[in-house]
């Protein structure tokens, strides 16, 4: 566990009904840490992050937020802590400006203007505060959402899929601001199905099926990935995958397009370039044009994938 933590998690259940949505997982966030939950669509993030706000009870498991049980002291939570979910309720009628001032009465900050007017110029919304929300894009209509979350201040700000359904260039720009935000002392706690983003945080918990897979950071999950990873460009693709599938010693094979990530279990960083041409030679003799066969570095996706397929995942255990 972190020494200073924000957050702690430990052995955290959460049923709806019959089903087990979070089956007794358990982690810390570091104070000023940019920490990420991942995992597929049912993998238990949403609802982890709802018993972490006090907005659904827990089933079993201790939950410390900011110094708070959230069960029974979520008024008080909710003042030191921002949430911006996946369905965040700008008022389309109002303006940027009128927007910021609600959420501002909504959590009684007194003195709010100087600090809206330094969130708009760190957004770069300061030329469109007199607009209506509806009438933003989707991509400022989450900065405006992220205003409203920012604007009292909190220790703690916890993203749902922040940036889902966003253009990559607002993507881009809205991480862009996070990393200002995080460089201004506040801890971010957010989920996200996209691992290229996942790799801006400082750690991860993949989660799948409500489990943990691990917990820490994603260079260190990269790094000390098991085996080689061998990225193959052949036509036509998918007969290329059922060769590679069946080749001896594959572990698994992921489709990328026209590429192909063939993870080889066993085979040392020296042996990579062995292992490729092998698997070159065998999708060739196949009749297969292969126009590269190279080793690459592991990425989250490669890495998240392989745990879901390995004895961790199938053991349940983090």
């Amino acid at each position: 566990m972190t020494a200073e933590a924000i957050v702690r998690v430990e052995g955290l259940v959460k049923r709806y009904g019959s089903i087990v949505a979070v089956d007794g997982i358990g982690f810390d966030v570091g104070r000023g840490e940019m920490f990420g939950l991942i995992g597929p669509d049912g993998a238990g993030k949403t609802s982890t992050l709802r018993v972490l706000l006090g907005l659904s009870h827990r089933d079993a498991g201790t939950v410390s937020v900011c110094g708070l049980d959230p069960a029974s002291q979520g008024r008080l939570l909710s003042g030191r802590v921002g949430y911006l979910s996946q369905r965040f309720s700008l008022y389309g009628d109002l303006s940027v400006d009128e927007n910021i001032a609600f959420f501002a009465a909504l959590h009684d900050v007194k003195g709010w203007r100087p600090r809206r007017d330094g969130l708009l110029d760190m957004l770069r919304m300061t030329p469109f505060r007199a607009r209506q929300a509806d009438r933003l894009s989707g991509g400022m209509k989450q900065k405006l959402a992220l205003a409203c979350t920012l604007i009292h201040t909190p220790e703690l700000i916890v993203l749902d899929e922040p940036t889902t359904g966003v253009d990559p260039v607002s993507r881009r720009d809205f991480w862009k601001i996070l990393v200002q935000v995080q460089e201004q002392g506040v801890t971010i706690l957010l989920t996200t199905p996209y691992l290229d983003e996942a790799e801006r945080c400082r750690r991860v918990a993949m989660m799948s099926g409500g489990r943990l897979l691990a917990v820490d950071d994603p260079r260190r999950l990269r790094r000390e990935a098991p085996g080689t990873m061998v990225e193959v460009l052949a036509r036509p693709a998918r007969r290329a995958a059922g060769v590679a599938r069946s080749a001896p010693g594959v572990e698994s094979v992921q489709v990328f397009g026209e590429r192909l990530h063939v993870s080889i279990p066993g085979v040392s960083p020296p042996q990579a370039a062995e292992a490729a041409e092998r698997l070159a030679a065998l999708l060739r003799a196949e009749g297969l044009e292969v126009e590269s066969a190279r080793p690459v570095p592991f990425s989250l996706e490669d890495v998240f994938i392989a745990r879901l397929q390995g004895p961790i995942a199938a053991a349940g255990a983090p």
